[in-house]
């Protein structure tokens, strides 16, 4: 399912406070938190031309992810960036002079941070983030994994030193749980998604996703006309739209928003007209996209910056695996997690209906961005839903010609 997006604020300017979350000036700020983090390192923008020529569009680039700061996802770039610029503000206050990204290891600071706690409900992949900040800079963790996370996935925050606190029901139950023991017990809450009266964090979440959108855009040859990210409760979709809108201005890309069919509250919302809760049905193999309720914030910046919204199904995510494990001949074999290929997803599904491709102007002289959003983080997964170890496909390089 594919609509264009039908909100009255489409294509306005930003809200001046979301213009200046997604600016300029925080692309620089986090630029420098980069610059002192010895584990940073740009990702690969991955060029697929032979599946460009199969789907009929001039180019494809994939952004890939799958090896930030070595958690395997994107969002090692936001829980992360979020947990250090909430201990230095607090450094700052508590020791009464600046404090910056120079500061981390400094004793005084780790000092301060002992004494925080950090909190967060995850899927999977915030929580390892929001526990690899709390640890860099010697802080508390408690993440808080509904009964979906696989154990694979719950092992690897444990092992960052988080706190695992089991909760029933859902992701969005979780981010309620999170918000209530936090409350309760003085902790902070380093949530991805926002509600009333609670917005900055997830802001700075999403400030950290500007990183990726940057990188891209100094690797590619010529600026994208049209993206396809996905969404959960849609900080990364927004993150991305927003910098785009204010890097670019006339000249953004059409932006699509893609989710999996059966967690589409980024599409329910834009029907709606404001953000809502739909109810959890059926499990998604899209386990990091598997949100109900869309994030406050995300939608203000989504309804002026998206174009449109879609769906994909399970087996259009398993395919979207596939298709990178097993690329055309000559292009690049790429690791894809479930929810990592769902971008792609969107796109192939575009390229094969003739309304949508017209639509959104997706034509011969189409340049498409997308976003591999996580690596193998469930190895054992992976191998179930592609048939080959994913070491095996990271070392597999190009496909050979045929």
């Amino acid at each position: 399912m594919l609509i264009l997006n039908p909100d009255p604020a489409h294509g306005a300017p930003l809200d001046a406070a979301d213009a200046a979350l997604l600016g300029a000036d925080p692309a620089d700020e986090l630029a420098r938190y980069l610059a002192h983090r010895p584990d940073h390192r740009p990702t690969p923008l991955i060029a697929l031309p032979c599946l460009a020529a199969r789907l009929g569009v001039a180019a494809l680039h994939l952004k890939d992810e799958s090896t930030r700061f070595g958690l395997g996802s994107f969002k090692a770039l936001g829980g992360a960036y979020a947990v250090v610029r909430l201990v230095l503000e607090e450094a700052a206050r508590r020791l009464g002079r600046p404090v910056g990204y120079a500061d981390m290891a400094a004793p005084e600071v780790r000092r301060v941070a002992a004494t925080m706690t950090f909190a967060c409900a995850t899927d999977g992949n915030h929580g390892r983030s929001v526990a690899q900040g709390a640890a860099m800079l010697g802080g508390r963790c408690a993440i808080l994994v509904h009964a979906g996370v696989s154990p694979a996935r719950v092992a690897a925050i444990a092992g960052l030193g988080a706190e695992i606190i089991r909760v029933d029901g859902t992701y969005d139950d979780s981010v309620e749980e999170a918000a209530r023991l936090s409350a309760a017990r003085g902790w902070t809450v380093v949530s991805d998604t926002s509600w009333p009266g609670y917005e900055r964090i997830p802001g700075l979440v999403m400030q950290g996703y500007v990183a990726m959108v940057d990188e891209a855009l100094a690797a590619m040859p010529a600026p994208p006309t049209h993206v396809f990210v996905q969404a959960g409760v849609g900080g990364l979709a927004a993150a991305v739209a927003g910098h785009l809108a204010e890097r670019l201005g006339a000249r953004r890309p059409t932006l699509v928003v893609v989710e999996p069919d059966r967690a589409a509250c980024v599409l329910e919302t834009a029907r709606a007209g404001r953000p809502v809760r739909i109810a959890a049905g059926a499990p998604t193999v899209m386990a990091m996209l598997e949100c109900y309720e869309t994030s406050l914030v995300a939608w203000r910046i989504l309804a002026r910056a998206a174009d449109a919204f879609m769906t994909v199904s399970e087996e259009d995510a398993v395919a979207a695996m596939n298709r990178l494990a097993r690329p055309e001949a000559g292009d690049m074999a790429v690791v894809a997690g479930e929810s990592g290929g769902a971008g792609l997803a969107g796109l192939l599904r575009v390229a094969g209906d003739a309304g949508a491709r017209q639509a959104l102007g997706c034509g011969a002289e189409a340049r498409i961005l997308v976003f591999n959003t996580e690596g193998a983080t469930d190895t054992a997964r992976y191998r179930d839903l592609v048939g080959l170890d994913p070491a095996l496909v990271a070392g597999a390089g190009s496909a050979p010609d045929q």
